[in-house]
């Protein structure tokens, strides 16, 4: 390889790096603390944060127009000037060349347009920071801090539980598969809705929940999340109150909520009533609300009521439907509610979410019900819903680990430091005995450091203590590449060879050395990656991307500096040994 290729290789592999760890420069240092925290809590709570602050800036900017309606918005409203011009285009009508904010307010045809804009810009800015802390280096529970809990699924007393039904025992071992499944949906769910940082929900062995949690998090509140079942009932639509509140909501939409969800008017449903949202799934699989539905506060019926739920065909059009069965005294409650409200909606609440409703064409008096007028995800969805009630798997916390932000901080610095301390004890050995060589090691390590770094963000890893160790050993080893190739030149130096030839033969001599070497450790570094975990898995991956990344520093970069200076600075000599002149 020519001195211009590997120019060039390193250009592009430096440019690249750049590129990968761009994000987590981003989020570390260019990303306000108060934007972080709000990045790192759920979809609803971004969602709830922006509709609150959107709310507000219309407020404001109606209280504007009435007192001034000729004043200029502020530099922090030009995304809504721009959006008020376009607006003006859409429509057929020249904007104004100074936009006053009563110019900008008669741009949206309603409140609910002017809100969804504002809505609009919140959400972006937080959602692009969230995009940069998913694309950044993650700290790991032992540098930010935060929680770890293993849970025990009692899948034998749920197959207890379900005893009386034929159909729920047919094939046990795909009972249990099903209630493990939905015990971490629901788990995932309850705990993402609470706010906490990117939280990791998985299966451990056959009956057990591994829950992680980055970040500062009350265990209190979670554990009460974690041991607490699914609440889902059934209530009855008001259809005249929702039509009338929806009417009003689109006049009034940002003035209906308060920033905790409540209503700031509570006159304008019935007393008797409340407002929930209306959700569906949407193409990830979050919960996205579409609408709002106004539901009487008495429960028809309570889930736990439910015996089992699956989705099947209809009979007459072949189309998807849910069927769920009821026990006795179940189907007595709904058989007496259903024939007191034939030709009203049925909503199907879980965790005070609106998640499906029905019209109610007869009274159901055989405790087997069935749900139509659904696609196929949607009627698995909805089946999803109901076995958070009939599924019910009893969990217990069987350990807790907590790590304070101070633990978290302190473990930072002390890693950084004594990385930090072996990289420069490392750097100053090599200048102090291999002389001006000593500098073409230290640019080495320095960009194998960088590398490292854009692997462990390029690929989304999560940086912990263990994988500092990686690091710092890491450092140690890559020095030894380098160590074999200078000790290699001086041999050939010794035997009266020129600068170039000795650089060359050096670096070939030196090439399968190292190579077995970095090989024999990346092979056993991989199989740790693999056959461990936690810790060990942590401190394989970052010694796998030091020992690749360590092998390109020495072999090309390094080459490339010896190079430079035997044919652009014209050097005669090789500055290597105090021995060798």
């Amino acid at each position: 390889m020519n001195k211009r290729s590997r120019f060039i290789i390193i250009l592009v592999v430096l440019a690249v790096c750049f590129a990968f760890l761009w994000p987590s420069i981003s989020w570390y240092t260019r990303t306000p603390k108060d934007e972080q925290t709000l990045a790192l809590g759920s979809l609803e709570k971004i969602k709830d944060y922006s509709t609150a602050k959107a709310s507000e800036d219309v407020r404001s900017l109606k209280a504007l127009a009435r007192k001034d309606a000729s004043a200029v918005l502020e530099p922090s409203y030009d995304y809504l000037v721009q959006a008020a011009r376009k607006s003006y285009k859409a429509d057929g009508k020249k904007a104004p060349e100074a936009m006053t904010v009563a110019d900008v307010l008669s741009a949206f045809s309603s409140e609910a347009e002017l809100l969804s804009v504002i809505e609009s810009n919140y959400r972006d800015v937080v959602l692009a920071a969230k995009k940069r802390y998913t694309n950044s280096v993650k700290l790991g529970l032992d540098l930010s801090g935060g929680m770890n809990i293993i849970v025990h699924a009692d899948l034998d007393a749920a197959l207890a539980s379900q005893s009386d039904s034929n159909a729920a025992i047919a094939d046990p071992v795909q009972f249990k598969k099903d209630a493990m499944a939905q015990a971490i949906e629901t788990l995932t769910g309850r705990i993402d809705k609470f706010g906490l940082t990117s939280p990791v929900v998985r299966q451990q062995g056959e009956d057990r929940i591994y829950i992680e949690i980055p970040g500062a998090a009350d265990s209190e509140s979670v554990n009460t999340l974690v041991m607490g079942k699914g609440i889902l009932n059934f209530r009855l639509v008001d259809d005249n109150a929702t039509q009338a509140f929806n009417l009003y909501y689109a006049q009034h939409a940002a003035s209906t909520f308060a920033a905790n969800g409540k209503l700031l008017d509570p006159s304008i449903i019935p007393a008797d009533c409340e407002v929930m949202g209306l959700y569906t799934k949407d193409d990830y699989g979050l919960d996205e609300r579409i609408g709002y539905l106004v539901v009487k506060k008495e429960i028809a019926l309570d889930g736990q009521h439910i015996k089992s739920a699956q989705v099947t065909a209809n009979n007459l059009n072949n189309q998807p439907q849910v069927t769920f069965e009821l026990d006795g005294d179940g189907a007595v409650i709904f058989g007496d509610f259903t024939a007191a409200h034939v030709n009203e909606n049925l909503a199907i609440v879980s965790d005070d979410k609106v998640k499906s409703y029905a019209r109610i064409n007869e009274a159901i008096r055989t405790g087997q019900v069935a749900i139509s007028g659904f696609s196929v995800d949607e009627a698995q969805n909805l089946q999803k819903v109901l076995q958070t009630a009939w599924l019910s798997v009893p969990l217990e916390v069987e350990s807790q680990q907590v790590i304070g932000a101070s633990l978290g901080d302190q473990a930072i610095q002390q890693g950084v430091k004594a990385l930090i301390v072996g990289l420069a004890a490392v750097l100053i050995f090599m200048l102090l005995y291999y002389k001006g060589a000593g500098i073409n090691a230290i640019v080495a390590q320095i960009l194998n450091m960088y590398i490292m770094f854009s692997v462990l963000s390029a690929f989304n890893l999560t940086l912990t203590l263990s994988s500092i160790a990686g690091m710092i050993l890491t450092v140690g080893m890559s020095v030894d590449a380098n160590v074999i190739i200078f000790e290699r030149i001086k041999e050939e130096l010794r035997a009266g060879k020129s600068r170039a030839a000795a650089i060359a033969s050096g670096f070939d001599n030196a090439f399968w050395a190292i190579m077995d070497s970095n090989i024999t450790t990346f092979i056993a570094a991989i199989f740790m990656s693999q056959l461990g975990t936690g810790s060990i898995q942590g401190f394989a991956v970052s010694l796998a991307i030091g020992v690749v990344s360590s092998v390109f520093t020495a072999l090309v970069v390094s080459r490339l500096m010896f190079d430079f200076g035997t044919d652009v600075a014209h050097k005669q000599r090789v500055s290597i040994s105090w021995r060798i002149k």
